[in-house]
């Protein structure tokens, strides 16, 4: 199969250059969709920025492109899994039936394979961290675990992925400062409600769906509150971002990146409308954006006193 999924790019790179035996795979790790995996890699990036912000120096290059594997690979074999858990319901709706499960093009065992091979390649690199650091890791393996399992329990799934996806924001920080406390406490806490706000959007797009075959989401339970919801999810995901680089003593270059970071995110739910599920894919992806803000404030928050690495 050739054409690019429902929603994927139309102009996505595995659609247009990878040859036509891998596709299935990449799919399957939802290479072809890298929203997600950025969303999972950037708040490990904060946690790495936070901690040597505060230590006063620059993130370490190579402890940025170990986390970027990882979030990839780990993204890829995440969503396998939920593939594997997801096959019967996936069939049953029109923006995933043709996936590679539940489409045929790739049996379970050969899904469980891949599996087996991302969460390998993400051991080594997690293996070059300090123990504290993998301790995390390895930690965070349960939460993806059980993640797939909580649409069918709670209406609530979208926390659960907040708890999730915003875990490398400990990891990265940890991976620096070999220790935890308050500030990256309070990022990670912060990075909850951003992930609440944003997956909540997500979730518009398959309300119809997801009511017929009965799973559970935040936008369903909310229902017309949803964009007021997103809005009081992102004050609080904006208020702990700032109660972080406070704790942590960040430099007041912060403050406009934070701005932009609190402008941003209340234009999404200023533009959600709970009818318009292309919309609420579009405000979802861009939430890229947002995470690089924050990002680049906690890397400015490294200048203190107009000095970086400052007391």
């Amino acid at each position: 199969m050739s054409a690019a999924l429902p929603d994927a790019e139309a102009a996505n790179w595995v659609d247009r250059h990878a040859p036509h035996g891998l596709r299935p795979w990449l799919r399957l790790g939802r290479f072809d969709r890298p929203i997600g995996a950025w969303l999972l890699l950037l708040p490990g990036w904060q946690g790495v920025a936070l901690a040597a912000a505060q230590m006063g120096h620059w993130p370490d290059p190579w402890v940025l492109a170990r986390f970027f594997l990882g979030a990839f690979l780990m993204r890829g074999a995440g969503c396998a899994w939920n593939d594997i858990l997801d096959r019967d319901i996936d069939a049953k709706v029109a923006r995933t039936a043709q996936r590679p499960i539940p489409s045929g093009q790739i049996s379970v065992k050969q899904a469980l394979a891949f599996i087996a091979l991302c969460c390998l390649a993400s051991l080594a690199i997690l293996l070059t961290m300090n123990l504290l650091a993998i301790a995390l890791g390895a930690g965070s393996l349960l939460l993806v675990a059980a993640y797939p399992l909580m649409k069918r329990i709670t209406w609530w799934p979208q926390a659960w992925l907040g708890l999730t996806f915003n875990w490398g924001s400990l990891m990265g920080y940890a991976a620096v400062a070999s220790r935890l406390g308050w500030p990256p406490a309070l990022l990670y806490m912060g990075g909850f409600f951003w992930t609440l706000g944003y997956d909540t959007l997500y979730a518009i797009q398959d309300k119809e769906d997801d009511a017929l075959v009965g799973v559970k989401s935040s936008a369903l339970r909310l229902g017309a509150a949803t964009p007021g919801a997103v809005l009081a999810f992102y004050g609080l995901a904006f208020t702990l971002a700032l109660a972080a680089a406070w704790s942590a003593r960040l430099g007041p270059l912060f403050l406009p990146f934070a701005g932009l970071y609190a402008v941003h995110l209340s234009r999404q739910a200023a533009k959600a409308r709970i009818d318009d599920g292309s919309l609420a894919l579009r405000l979802f992806k861009s939430n890229r954006n947002a995470a690089l803000l924050l990002l680049a404030g906690l890397m400015a928050g490294l200048w203190r006193s107009g000095l970086a690495g400052g007391p």
